[in-house]
């Protein structure tokens, strides 16, 4: 309670801080320009939430068999793996976007913005669950691998009955993290016009010139999407820390 409490009370203090500083504009407030585009804002949230969906189950699909073959053992696979890896952490969002649509689309013959944005977004998506699987895999303690196969598995036996269980639960907060950063960089679609949320919000300034009233609720929108999945993700890694630690050793 008294946290929901102070949390209220710095909201208000912002809120407050914030109408000080927007009074001072002398600014014309015109919601009307704005509310006459609403659908335009409803359909963008719902692009969203579809290229978000799609992509955050592929990225999982891919980060996950990324992250299997880098500690497979096999020398093709993760060596595979590390060169995904590296190629779509090592370079930024935008760049693979244009890359995909003007380019690898061209292609293929695929022009569909959705398709190629999507696809683009639940591959840079992957790479960093990748190495989340990875690293999560890693940390189980050496001996769990040596008990497994000494009672007759396998070492992709062991490493899905034995350790992979035991790796998810150390990387299950910050995966659902990851797909909080899936839902914002959705926006960057927007350079291919694909109207999503951010495209939605450039159409609608660009009809009612009106800057705050159209970057506002954009703002407020996507922190209705992201809210929940953060506070997930807050109350998984209090929960994963806590289990740890009652873990007897």
């Amino acid at each position: 309670m008294a946290r929901l409490a102070v949390r209220f009370a710095i909201l208000a203090v912002l809120a407050g801080l914030s109408w000080l500083v927007l009074s001072r504009l002398r600014y014309h407030w015109d919601w009307s320009a704005v509310w006459a585009y609403r659908s335009i804002f409803v359909d963008g949230l719902g692009l969203t939430l579809a290229v978000s969906v799609v992509a955050i189950t592929l990225g999982l699909c891919f980060g996950l068999l990324s992250g299997l073959a880098s500690v497979s053992g096999n020398l093709v696979l993760s060596e595979l793996a590390a060169l995904y890896v590296g190629a779509f952490r090592g370079t930024p969002l935008l760049v693979q976007i244009l890359i995909f649509y003007f380019c690898v689309g061209v292609v293929v013959r695929v022009d569909s913005p959705f398709v190629i944005g999507t696809f683009t977004l639940s591959l840079f998506s992957g790479a960093y669950i990748s190495e989340m699987v990875r690293a999560g895999v890693e940390s189980v303690d050496h001996g769990q691998w040596e008990a497994a196969m000494s009672s007759g598995m396998t070492r992709g036996q062991a490493l899905l009955y034995v350790v992979l269980p035991q790796a998810a639960r150390r990387i299950v907060a910050p995966v659902t993290g990851q797909f909080v950063s899936c839902i914002k960089d959705s926006s960057l679609l927007s350079v291919i016009s694909l109207r999503e949320l951010t495209k939605a919000a450039e159409v609608i300034n660009a009809s009612t010139y009106r800057t705050f009233e159209t970057y506002l609720p954009l703002a407020l929108l996507y922190l209705l999407l992201t809210w929940p999945l953060s506070h997930l993700t807050r109350r998984l890694e209090r929960g994963i820390g806590n289990g740890m630690r009652e873990t007897p050793r």
